[in-house]
């Protein structure tokens, strides 16, 4: 039997396991995406440091999620109030547990009680299935951004 998931707000000591957490997904759950390519590695990385982190934790605009299962961190998720998902990452050998759906419903229900009335993100090709299996659609065309082919997409809460 699996584990239960537990999902609670972040906490200003968990910025480095998120900022790890975040780094090795990033390496390994979206080498599609950067192709090992070290300098888009780099790129995508560096604005996810500890100290990044911190500032998003102390800003109440921002929500940071973090999941737990065994009392192990394995995900991760950032929402801003006026609905936009920044990010939701899970370690590569949690996909497909029910870890990212777990931080993906709570990330719109914080933005739910703030009144947002959709909730919008940039997916990568990696992430774009995911995000399509909870509702999300294309809401624009797809650009690149730092080499990365990035696609905007959205849900309505409605």
């Amino acid at each position: 039997m699996e584990a239960p998931i537990c999902i609670r707000p972040a906490i200003l000591a968990d910025a480095g396991i998120i900022s790890r957490i975040i780094e090795r997904s990033i390496r390994i759950g979206c080498a599609l995406d950067h192709r090992n390519d070290r300098q888009r590695v780099h790129a995508w990385i560096r604005q996810q440091s500890p100290e990044h982190i911190s500032a998003w934790l102390a800003d109440p605009q921002f929500y940071l999620n973090i999941v737990l299962l065994r009392d192990t961190p394995v995900g991760v998720g950032m929402a801003v109030a006026n609905g936009e998902i920044v990010f939701c990452y899970v370690q590569p050998e949690c996909f497909r547990r029910g870890v990212g759906r777990a931080l993906m419903d709570d990330l719109e229900g914080w933005m739910r009680i703030r009144g947002a009335a959709c909730a919008r993100l940039n997916s990568t090709r990696t992430g774009e299935p995911f995000y399509r299996r909870l509702g999300y659609g294309e809401c624009a065309r797809a650009f690149t951004h730092q080499g990365l082919q990035t696609l905007p997409m959205s849900k309505s809460f409605v």
